[in-house]
């Protein structure tokens, strides 16, 4: 991280490991924990043996950085040459992150600024990308908050998952909410609204689901020019068809990203989980 404006973000951004060396960008790894063993998303843990675990149902947490992490991160940024970090992390409503993230900056060697950007998954990610790409132009610190939190109310993320029943046990979506959608035996639609996921529509099949999964995603990026991520977990067959259609669909498409989701994200909304981010450039 040699630039004047270092990137730091977390693992839940799911960047291409190539994506983030190409822009510089590092990558602060949440922990997951199953059962008495703590280990680091990104390195210690597959979506595949998250998926395992829940499948299993042993019991599976998860847990923000400590703010000693992030202190390490920024202090490598400084050392490598940053006069300022940018410091972009997942909603702060779901997550601890950001908060660990603000107590180690007041202590950094350089200028920290910490954005909460309400949003989570490859919405974080896009977020990511634009403060790097106004870094790489010459653009100051607070050029590259300005392009974060501008890609930040341009973003929409929605997502599709076979129950709420991951996301209840783990307090992002409330008790209520949840046993609604068991009762009715329908298909939850979900999305990001103001940080917070929450229950957008219900609808009785999951092919009904993903179809209107779809037309959401089509109507919000509309002419483009616009960046879309696919994400899933343990659903590539059904991820890699969606994006197929979202490419006859979408003319504006710049850049669509096809990924598994980590394990922080997935152990939080199970297998079977589909989920869109719609990002107008």
């Amino acid at each position: 991280m040699s630039r004047h404006v270092a990137i730091v973000t977390d693992s839940t951004a799911y960047l291409p490991p190539q994506t983030m060396e190409r822009h510089a960008i590092t990558a602060v790894p949440l922990t997951v924990v199953i059962g008495d063993r703590a280990l680091l998303e990104g390195t210690e843990i597959s979506a595949r043996s998250l998926a395992e675990a829940l499948q299993k149902r042993r019991p599976v947490t998860t847990s923000r950085p400590s703010p000693e992490v992030f202190a390490a991160a920024y202090r490598e940024a400084a050392e490598a040459g940053a006069r300022g970090i940018v410091s972009l992390h997942l909603s702060a409503e779901v997550s601890g992150t950001y908060d660990a993230a603000v107590l180690a900056a007041k202590d950094a060697p350089v200028p920290v600024r910490v954005v909460d950007t309400r949003m989570i998954g490859m919405a974080l990610g896009f977020c990511a990308l634009a403060a790097a790409e106004v870094v790489e132009a010459g653009g100051s610190l607070e050029d590259a908050v300005a392009a974060a939190e501008k890609r930040v109310g341009d973003t929409s993320a929605y997502f599709y998952v076979d129950t709420l029943d991951y996301l209840r046990r783990g307090g992002r979506i409330g008790t209520a909410q949840a046993l609604l959608g068991s009762a009715l035996a329908v298909k939850p639609l979900l999305e990001l609204d103001g940080g917070r996921i929450e229950l957008r529509e219900k609808v009785r099949t999951a092919s009904k689901a993903i179809a209107r999964l779809e037309e959401l995603a089509v109507e919000q990026a509309g002419s483009g020019p616009v960046d879309i991520a696919v994400h899933h977990l343990s659903a590539p067959e059904r991820a890699e068809a969606l994006a197929e259609r979202l490419r006859e669909r979408v003319p504006g498409i710049v850049e669509l990203h096809v990924s598994e989701v980590g394990a922080v994200i997935g152990a939080h909304t199970g297998p079977g989980l589909l989920a869109v981010v719609v990002s107008p450039r």
